[in-house]
């Protein structure tokens, strides 16, 4: 049986580009935009493009910040993807300051654009991840070759207070940290949905994890 993924649709992401991804990779994907369907999945996806401050307000707005806690706190797997990996942090200096849902500590800092460097701001381009030593990276990133190249598109990166768990670095001006796996949190600066095989992968990886979850439950 194809476990069942949620995808949270807040009206701030790219849904249905994640949605047949995951198909792909033998899950079985509903779209949903209210709090209390989250106890029905196995698994929950939090997508996102834009600004952090629209962003959370809704997440609070519809009650979805207490709801993802509650599916993280109850062993489930979850899925940041780009906007919903810096949505985890405890806050964002993106137009101003604002909280986060606090489930990573940790800041949302950024880019500063560098001629000299030839840094444009958005970071918009292929770049390499550098896989750490986390134990949990190895099942994120299973059959991942280190230094793989995704698909990044954000002028913002995530800064975590507790560097163990960072998955992943990429160099754009400087070491940022582009993703994080911690227990059932699975997260991704880049966004694997438009990553070609690799970006497969990891979702493959996703769900993979989330059958193992709901077997050994």
């Amino acid at each position: 049986m194809n476990p069942k993924i949620a995808i949270i649709d807040y009206g701030m992401g790219n849904l249905r580009s994640v949605s047949k991804a995951l198909e792909l990779c033998g899950a079985d994907v509903e779209i949903i935009t209210e709090a209390k369907q989250l106890e029905n999945y196995n698994a929950v996806v939090l997508p996102g493009v834009g600004s952090f401050a629209p962003a959370i307000e809704i997440l609070k707005e519809k009650k979805f910040d207490k709801a993802i806690k509650k599916h993280i706190d109850a062993g489930k797997m979850f899925l940041g993807i780009c906007l919903g990996f810096q949505l985890l942090f405890t806050k964002s200096y993106e137009e101003g300051e604002h909280k986060g849902l606090d489930i990573i500590k940790g800041t949302v800092k950024k880019f500063k654009s560098s001629k000299a460097k030839k840094l444009i701001i958005p970071h918009m381009c292929w770049n390499r991840v550098k896989i750490t030593k986390n134990p949990y990276s190895k099942d994120m990133y299973g059959k991942i070759k280190n230094e793989t190249y995704f698909y990044f598109v954000h002028s913002y990166y995530c800064c975590p207070d507790d560097k163990k768990v960072i998955a992943t670095y990429t160099d754009y001006g400087l070491n940022f940290c582009s993703s994080v796996a911690v227990k059932n949190i699975w997260a991704c600066q880049f966004h694997p949905e438009k990553s070609s095989t690799d970006g497969l992968m990891l979702l493959k990886n996703f769900v993979k994890k989330v059958k193992s979850n709901v077997i050994g439950n």
